[in-house]
């Protein structure tokens, strides 16, 4: 079911005709933009040796295979201010009627705000500052352009194939109105109610926000911080599975000619889990995890990063470690430990 969904967008994709807009960002940029930063964040190394056993009607003999780890870019995720308005062109273009469409259509008799003008609307005004910085933003989870590409270059040996399927929408939230937008039940979770758990930054210090509730509203005074956040959490749904939320998970997949240990959920500040590489509205070549402590700083870590447009692209990377089969596994042995 899921080869023939992407089967049909990925025809959709190539056929549909492109949409000019300001605060874009296109897959060649992308592609371009992922290459360059390949060598700081991929980060590839032998990391260990794979043993197999091999028989043959007459004997059975061990063999070997290299193992490597390396981070690859799983998903682009983007965080921006309209319903359908994702800033990455050829999304855009093939999905934001549809995610309008369907939400107004599905979930919008069952939401008593308007779905299509939720997009950066705050909260409080002249007669209440309490909320002047509660903001709402949609989030969409695609896979990456480049992640299909790691299966075919898995055969060489050193590259692991990926979980993520290129361009395949993993989260889109304008599917998933009822919760990202009414914290529903994401706001009665503990980590929701109790200051301290799962925040993004060194509480309590410093911190940007909470990982929970995993929804579009975040309390930050700074554009890129509100939008990192809404990144995080939609990164953080994707690759669980079970959640209450509308959206496919990121799970590995069967018959590879390797065998692929596979990143494990994301977790904020850990760069173990997975780290972010801007591509939008500042193209960086290098990547981090959420949660800076920019205290000192005087612009923070916002500064720089600002788009007018209020649109922010990441990539995703997350860490693999593979052998190529050479038969029956039977252990490896790890030289060093990976991600480093």
């Amino acid at each position: 079911m899921k080869v023939a969904l992407y089967r049909g967008w990925l025809i959709l994709l190539l056929c549909t005709p492109l949409i000019g807009n300001t605060g874009t960002i296109t897959t060649p940029e992308i592609v371009a933009q992922t290459t360059s930063a390949a060598l700081s964040c991929m980060r590839w190394m032998p990391v260990g040796i794979c043993f197999w056993l091999r028989c043959s009607i007459y004997e059975c003999s061990v063999e070997t295979s290299i193992k490597v780890g390396h981070y690859q870019p799983d998903a682009v995720v983007s965080s921006y201010n309209e319903l359908g308005d994702n800033p990455w062109l050829e999304i855009r273009s093939t999905l934001g009627l549809a995610q309008k469409t369907a939400a107004n259509g599905l979930l919008g008799s069952l939401i008593s705000v308007p779905i299509d003008s939720a997009g950066n609307r705050t909260e409080g005004g002249q007669g209440n500052r309490d909320h002047r910085n509660l903001v709402f933003r949609e989030t969409d989870v695609i896979g990456h352009p480049l992640s299909s590409l790691s299966g075919v270059l898995a055969g060489t040996g050193y590259l692991c194939e990926s979980e993520t399927t290129s361009f395949y929408p993993y989260f889109l939230s304008g599917l998933d109105a009822l919760s990202w937008r009414m914290e529903i039940p994401e706001m009665f979770y503990p980590a929701s109610l109790i200051p301290g758990l799962r925040e993004i930054g060194s509480w309590p210090l410093q911190t940007w926000g909470g990982a929970y509730p995993r929804t579009g509203w975040t309390t930050q005074a700074e554009e890129p911080k509100a939008a990192a956040i809404n990144a995080q959490r939609a990164g953080d749904i994707v690759t669980r599975t079970g959640q209450p939320h509308i959206y496919v998970p990121i799970s590995s997949s069967s018959g590879s000619g390797q065998k692929v240990w596979f990143p494990g959920p994301l977790v904020e500040d850990d760069p173990d889990t997975g780290e972010w590489q801007m591509l939008l509205p500042k193209a960086e070549s290098t990547c981090a995890v959420f949660g800076t402590n920019d205290l000192a700083s005087v612009n923070g870590w916002g500064g720089g990063r600002v788009d007018a447009e209020g649109d922010y692209v990441w990539n995703l990377w997350r860490p693999y470690s593979c052998c190529e089969r050479e038969g029956l596994f039977l252990f490896d042995i790890n030289w060093i430990n990976y991600p480093p």
